[in-house]
């Protein structure tokens, strides 16, 4: 088989757009780094961690020979686009969580380094925990985005770290000698202005920490849809407004939803921890893909504006789409957002009628209310008519 041109992946079902790149230099320079060890490295024992779109994996897999190749993506559209990348140009990957199974006498690992030292702290402790002793990490990533603090992550469990030759406004970190070190995540940390414990893996933006934008929305929840049934927490994170919601609400049924699965697994331990379990119902998904058409009275969202390193808002548009489905007509969803972002255009066009219900220095809290067409009134009145619009 011919080597696969890494520049022919795409980024779909993520966000694509011309600026946004499903494959960078510093893929092309973990996978020169780790020609040697990848192609020497016996069946199964080669473990990628992080790969953004597939290039990782399928570059080491398709060009380099790698075999029975196992895979961790935190988010599940990464998974999604590795998914369709690989078909039909190698069968020789398997997608597991971050963990035991994942790291077991694996002996090479490639990384693209996360930029939460957090995320990092947990990722090397599990592969110093799990792999084989003799394991070597290529760990690489875009000089802007590394820093020595990461080294000294990385040293504290591993005994020996090289660092690659830049190219490209690219690095690799190679680490060797894993080191025993106690389990860290996730963190459990007791919140006292809001009496609830919070959980938090790596990879989940703000640790058990309250965030600003958060905390503004909470703030203000008692005024979301007084009769609301069902609500849905979009980006759940931590799970800190799914949970907020239910102890204050102990009629409603919540969902907490998040791609990540990081954040699903901190949302869960959230949820446990506050004997919340049997009143959230925790759900990793692209976005609101599994939730049925009007199926939810309110939704709570604070939508990220990064994709990946790059600021943009297609990620929040997108949002936005899944709740103006999911909604009922004349359900409510309540947004956070940095104010310069002015999304409320776009949310008066998307869902529907929209107020600002707070706004600080840094933050506005809007709500939006899912507008009721003729079409939707009719369906109220006729309840055999699933007609809503879209």
């Amino acid at each position: 088989m011919p080597d696969v041109d890494l520049d022919s992946l795409r980024r779909w079902p993520d966000v694509e757009a011309p600026n946004l790149f499903a494959v960078d230099a510093s893929d092309r320079l973990i996978l020169d780094e780790a020609s040697d060890a990848v192609m020497s490295a016996g069946p199964g024992t080669v473990v990628v961690i992080n790969d953004h779109y597939g290039a990782l994996a399928i570059g080491a897999a398709a060009n380099l020979g790698a075999t029975g190749v196992r895979v961790f993506q935190d988010a599940l559209v990464s998974e999604a686009a590795l998914s369709a990348n690989a078909r039909g140009v190698t069968a020789e990957l398997k997608s597991l969580p971050l963990g035991r199974e994942l790291l077991s006498g694996a002996t090479v690992v490639l990384l693209q380094m996360p930029r939460s030292l957090a995320e990092l702290g947990e990722i090397a402790g599990e592969i110093a925990r799990w792999a084989d002793p003799g394991v070597v990490v290529f760990a690489g990533g875009r000089i802007k985005h590394l820093s020595l603090t990461m080294n000294g992550v990385l040293t504290k469990h591993f005994g020996r770290l090289d660092v690659s030759l830049a190219r490209q406004k690219s690095r690799v970190l190679i680490a060797r000698e894993p080191l025993p070190a106690d389990r860290d995540f996730p963190v459990r940390e007791f919140n006292d202005e809001l009496g609830l414990w919070v959980c938090a893996h790596g990879a989940v933006f703000a640790g058990a920490k309250l965030d600003l934008g958060t905390r503004l929305l909470i703030s203000v929840l008692d005024g979301a849809l007084a009769d609301a049934a069902t609500a849905i927490d979009l980006g759940s994170g931590t799970g800190i407004l799914a949970a907020a919601l239910a102890r204050a609400r102990p009629g409603i049924s919540v969902i907490a939803t998040d791609q990540s699965a990081a954040a699903v697994a901190s949302s869960r331990a959230t949820m446990h921890a506050n004997d919340l379990s049997d009143r959230v119902s925790v759900v990793r998904d692209d976005g609101l893909k599994s939730q049925p058409d009007a199926s939810a009275d309110l939704i709570m969202l604070n939508p990220p504006f990064h994709v990946g390193a790059t600021v943009h808002t297609g990620l929040a548009d997108r949002m936005f789409r899944d709740a103006a489905r999911v909604l009922r007509p004349g359900g409510e969803l309540w947004t956070v957002y940095n104010s310069h972002l002015a999304y409320r255009p776009t949310l008066e066009s998307v869902i529907g009628s929209t107020r600002e219900v707070v706004r600080n220095n840094k933050f506005t809290v809007t709500s939006s209310r899912r507008r009721v067409t003729a079409i939707a009134a009719e369906n109220n009145a006729n309840p055999s008519d699933s007609r809503v619009e879209r």
